[in-house]
């Protein structure tokens, strides 16, 4: 095999050519994986219900999210230390997703400056929008910092993950003995602040630290910019997120490393959906390998999906023109659902796209 045609394709490249230590922390997930696997096979378990001799004339993909177009309602998934996969890191993986037109995500745990990644973003006129995903540090100060800086670069919206106040368990990981390689850091905060463990209480002290309600008031209170909370699985928290001002949500287990045994989040979302009713836009990631994946996704009232590790497959395999040809394919894919469902616009899709569940 010469060039890649499927996600599938990139993903067996990219083990080829990876450590297998960057390997298993990049995409192993916690404990059995059980979440992890489920999360892909949620997705195909549902069925389309297409349509026939519906107008295709003017047809699009285009969807606004937070005032902002995207081509596609496609956005990169914030991860952590891409340097691990590729020399260029995340500053290849936010070009490709700008000259496409997507989203982007950055982790706080970049292993490039959070400016530097704007910088480069920037520079590209039909992007989509770029936002920062944000973990509260035991020193608000330090948050404060994070804030500010993406603030100045020029960043659009925090993305605050809550599901994740300790690592997961992640078997693999720790059988590969994994550690960081020299000169792949989170650059973006101190020395020693990513991995800093070790004290009393639950989980060697890392549970004291364990953000609230109250932290999210407060980060209402020292920005301007919308905060969308990554890692809501339950409709009661959704309903929080909102009462406490939260400008979307996106569903998410983190990919399945964190809690294992956690609901796919196809199977979550709806519940969600629900819960929010309208209010804030519902973002959804995990599992997603196809654009018929994507399609299911806004029939179940999604707003837009987060891609991550098949991003992750092609930056490892090709730099930005493998995470490009990554997210091609599936807005290519997504595009064929759509006009084969009879669908012109994503205005169009609905419950009605999907065989209903048994």
């Amino acid at each position: 095999m010469t060039e890649p045609v499927t996600l599938a394709d990139h993903e067996r490249l990219a083990r080829e050519c990876m450590d297998p230590g960057a390997w298993a922390y990049l995409f192993g997930g916690a404990a059995d994986e059980i979440t992890l696997r489920d999360n892909c096979t949620a997705w195909q378990r549902l069925q389309l219900r297409p349509r026939v001799l519906r107008p295709l004339v003017g047809g699009h993909a285009r969807r606004t999210l937070l005032g902002r177009e995207l081509a596609h309602p496609l956005l990169v998934a914030p991860m952590a230390y891409q340097r691990l996969a590729h020399p260029q890191g995340e500053l290849a993986s936010a070009l490709a997703a700008a000259v496409m037109g997507l989203g982007y995500v950055l982790s706080t745990q970049a292993s490039v400056p959070l400016e530097e990644v704007a910088r480069l973003a920037h520079g590209e006129t039909a992007r989509g929008p770029l936002w920062f995903q944000l973990y509260l540090q035991p020193d608000r100060g330090l948050t404060q910092s994070l804030v500010a800086r993406a603030e100045a670069a020029g960043y659009e919206a925090l993305v605050l993950t809550v599901d994740a106040p300790v690592q997961g368990s992640r078997d693999q990981e720790r059988r590969s003995g994994f550690q960081l390689p020299p000169g792949v850091v989170a650059v973006n905060l101190p020395d020693g602040v990513a991995t800093a463990a070790g004290g009393p209480g639950l989980c060697g002290g890392l549970a004291e630290h364990a953000p609230t309600w109250e932290d999210l008031v407060w980060l209402r209170s020292v920005t301007q910019l919308p905060i969308l909370l990554k890692g809501i699985t339950h409709p009661d928290d959704a309903r929080l997120a909102i009462e406490h001002g939260a400008a979307g949500v996106i569903v998410s287990n983190h990919g399945g490393r964190t809690l294992d045994t956690v609901p796919a989040t196809a199977v979550l979302l709806p519940e969600i959906v629900a819960a929010v009713d309208g209010h804030v836009p519902v973002l959804v990631d995990g599992g997603v390998r196809r654009g018929t994946d994507v399609l299911k996704a806004l029939a179940l009232g999604a707003s837009a999906v987060l891609v991550g590790r098949p991003v992750l497959h092609g930056l490892a395999n090709a730099g930005a023109t493998g995470v490009a040809q990554v997210l091609r394919l599936i807005c290519d894919e997504l595009e064929i659902a759509m006009a084969l469902c009879g669908c012109r616009t994503l205005d169009e899709v609905g419950p009605a796209q999907l065989q209903p569940r048994s």
